[in-house]
Order: C-alpha cells, then structure tokens, then sequence
C-alpha cells in the first residue's frame, strides 16, 4: 500500500496494480480497497489501479471530528497526486465522493458511478426511522457483525438469498471491522443536498449505472444526477442490483470497458 496525504493531514492509503491510463477506485460503506477483488484482475491488464481505503478503514487514517467533505478531498487528493488525467470510478457512497470530488479537481478524463446514494426527497424519510440510532447501539454493544447484516437487509435492502451468501463471504470480516464509519455515512447520506446548478459546468464523459432490479428510489436518483450532468449518460444492469461487481462481474466488465476504452 502506498499513501498520500489529504488536505486536512489524513493520511489516505491505496493499492497501486497495473500497466496502463490511470484508473481510480472509490469504494463504498462497509468495503475497502479489497471489495474490487472480483474485478480487479481484469482491470490490471488495461489500467494502471489505484485502489483507495477511504478514510477510518484499511491503512487510511481518521480525523477525530468528520466531515463527508473530507471524503471528496481525499478523492481528489489522490486524483491530483497521479499527475495526468484520470479515470474515476465510485460505488455507493464512493459514487457521491466521485461526483463531488469531480467539482474538485481538474485532472479527470472519464467518471463512472455506480448507484450513489439514494438523493433525500422533502418530507419523505432517507432511511427507516431511528435507522443510525439503531446502528449506534448495535455499536456501543459490540454487535458489529449486526451492524453490516443491518445495513445490507435494511438499508441495501439486499435479497435474503443474496445475504447469506454474503455473511459467508472472506470479505465479511473486513465488513465488520469497518461497521464503525456506518453510522457517520448514513447521517451524511441523510443530511447531503443536491444541488443541479453546481453540477452545470461539470463537462466530464460521465457513465451512471444503475442495477436493473434496484429499487424505485435508486433509478429515481441516477435519473436526478442524469438531468444535472450534461455529458452523462445511463446503462441499466439487467438483473442486478447495488452489487453487480460481485454478483456479475463480466457483466459490470464489459460496460467499464466499453465506456473506458472508446476513443474520444
């Protein structure tokens, strides 16, 4: 692992594999650098990987006090320190990192994002009621692994076959030593306000995806971030939801590639 350090002092590690045009990894709640094990392989043989541990996991460091502006920092912070144009793509919470830090940083070629979080509506609540309440108690009781199943049942709201496949997962147990950066997403997830109009001038080739068994809410939201980014374009994922790299990673191949490689 290497490291670079953010503008706030944080020292932000990544995983650098490949030969390649420079491509960076923004992972999601609960993951790490390694949750792209499934697809990392194929991409090594194309791009040069660079892949994060955003910051309270892995090799990154924290800050005693955290701001979900932080995360776009360390994004860019990273983008900025390759010294060429880079290709970025973000899953989940990494999704809103990438777009936010995309107003941050000149340097970028290509964005992908895959499923951000799901955009507030006025007087409709994000997350079940009392959601991080519970997170947080499961938390100060040591119940960590309760902490992730929560999360993928209530808030991923993932199939129960498709769960219990991921409790049994290698990566459940990196899962969990990460359940302590859940409730601060969540709360930031809640409190973010998307804003169209800052979005305007944001002229990068932009690919969303969206699983095409995702909730309402989800396509709802890349339908929000289509309208606001005026060089962006959807591709559905037949049959999948929010972890396609996984759960069909030839699939999510095939329409990182297609984008990544067309010419300009």
């Amino acid at each position: 692992m290497e490291n670079i350090v953010s503008k706030d002092g944080t020292p932000i590690a990544y995983q650098r594999t490949g030969a390649g045009p420079p491509l960076v990894l923004v992972h999601g709640t609960l993951s790490s650098h390694g949750g792209w094990a499934a697809i990392l392989p194929i991409l090594e043989k194309q791009f040069t990987v660079y892949a994060i541990d955003r910051r309270g996991r892995g090799e990154s460091g924290d800050a005693l006090d955290y701001a979900v502006e932080r995360e776009f920092e360390d994004v860019a912070a990273l983008v900025d320190a390759i010294g060429e144009n880079v290709n970025l793509l973000g899953h989940s919470f990494g999704g809103l990192c990438v777009l936010e830090a995309a107003l941050l940083t000149p340097n970028l070629r290509r964005l992908i994002v895959y499923e951000p979080p799901s955009l507030p509506v006025p007087g409709v609540p994000l997350y079940p009621e009392g959601i991080v309440d519970r997170l947080e108690a499961l938390l100060d009781a040591g119940d960590r692994e309760n902490v992730v199943i929560t999360v993928f049942r209530d808030l991923v709201r993932m199939p129960s076959d498709e769960l219990e496949q991921f409790k049994v997962s290698p990566r459940f147990a990196a899962w969990v030593a990460a359940a302590h950066t859940v409730p601060r997403e969540t709360r930031a997830e809640e409190e973010y306000r998307f804003v169209p109009e800052r979005f305007k001038h944001l002229h990068v080739p932009t690919l969303l995806l969206v699983g095409g068994d995702s909730p309402q809410e989800v396509k709802t939201t890349i339908d929000s971030w289509h309208a606001a980014l005026p060089n962006s374009h959807v591709k559905v994922l037949p049959g999948q939801q929010h972890v396609a790299q996984v759960t069909a990673p030839d699939l999510f191949m095939r329409e990182i590639e297609a984008f990544l490689l067309e010419s300009e």
